[in-house]
């Protein structure tokens, strides 16, 4: 209580005599005036006349005062644009509203004060390639490219990405060519965050592989998602919803279609300062028959060489339950390339 009061008492004749400054009383007793410039990550700027700018933590703080607006963060996502006054210790309250009645807040619900604007979402990604060729008693060749963007933006996420693969091999004996790969394939996603964890999604994606005998395969799908980790070293993240599978191979008269249920994840985690691992998995059951199902998964380990530059290799793997005539379930390509970041 004699602490309550002599507070009380200091925060009086502080605005008595400190009329037109800012002002931040510490838990030691110490006060400064000036203009209060920010806090950010637990930590408050304040510009004075004496000693320039002065970071005060936050946790060390038992009020502050301002004599103008201040654009405030709360935890509970509230923003207020007005001037502060001491309160309790602990605690301050707003002033200039559009109530009468002050209201009172805690400082440790306190996110930011006056935050820098955030960056604009912008597209980042990278680009790939790698070629293969050998002569003589083997003559083959082989080009791949691959291809990502994302966008992030504070509501939603938008990811795109392709896949290239051709090559052929020269019979010595006869001379004629075999195609040994010929495949594409394109993806893309749209996230809607409704909360900082909890998202929506839709997607699609279309492949083509002659070798397989695959015409065409169309993915349509949509549903929830989860993003488990998502920082500067490790994202992580789980989606569960429905998706059309269609599928139709080469001198097939019919084709595939039916309702599946999709189930996967992403991760993309810094090993190293200079290695990174992206891993992706997602799983198609038919929902008539479970064990008709498609599973695609792909891993990828990439060395930076340069800030823009790196060396990656790549494996993609395929399942499908019901392939075409003739052809394996399983399809395996293994990608070994240079490329840039942008």
């Amino acid at each position: 209580m004699h602490r309550l009061l002599c507070f009380i008492l200091l925060s009086v004749v502080v605005f008595a005599s400190s009329a037109g400054a800012d002002e931040v009383y510490m838990k030691n007793g110490d006060r400064f005036s000036g203009q209060i410039v920010k806090m950010t990550d637990g930590k408050l700027v304040l510009k004075s006349d004496a000693a320039g700018n002065v970071t005060l933590p936050l946790a060390e703080i038992l009020g502050l005062s301002s004599t103008g607006p201040l654009e405030i963060h709360l935890k509970d996502g509230a923003v207020l644009n007005q001037s502060v006054q001491v309160s309790e210790p602990g605690q301050f309250t707003i002033v200039g509203g559009p109530t009468l009645r002050a209201q009172a807040f805690r400082l440790e619900d306190l996110v930011s004060i006056n935050p820098p604007p955030k960056p604009k979402p912008k597209w980042t990604g990278n680009l790939s390639a790698g070629i293969t060729a050998t002569s003589g008693n083997t003559s083959t060749e082989a080009i791949n490219a691959s291809f990502s963007a994302a966008r992030r933006s504070e509501k939603d996420r938008t990811t795109v990405s392709a896949d290239y693969g051709k090559g052929k091999q020269e019979d010595p004996d006869t001379g004629t060519e075999n195609t040994t790969e010929d495949w594409w394939r394109a993806k893309g996603q749209y996230d809607y965050f409704f909360s900082p964890k909890f998202f929506g999604f839709i997607n699609g994606s279309y492949e083509k592989d002659a070798v397989a005998d695959l015409d065409r395969r169309v993915v349509v799908g949509g549903g929830g998602g989860y993003q488990w980790l998502e920082s500067e070293r490790t994202k992580f993240s789980t989606s569960l919803g429905l998706a059309s599978l269609y599928e139709k191979f080469d001198g097939a008269t019919d084709s595939n279609s039916e309702l599946s249920l999709q189930a996967g994840y992403n991760l993309d985690h810094q090993l190293s300062k200079n290695v990174k691992f992206i891993h992706d998995l997602t799983y198609f059951p038919a929902l008539d028959k479970f064990s008709d199902y498609y599973l695609t998964t792909t891993a990828e380990l990439r060395a930076s060489v340069t800030e823009t530059i790196f060396a990656n290799f790549k494996t993609i793997f395929n399942y499908d339950a019901s392939p075409a005539l003739g052809r394996s379930s399983t399809d395996v390509k293994y990608i070994l390339g240079v490329g840039m970041t942008f």
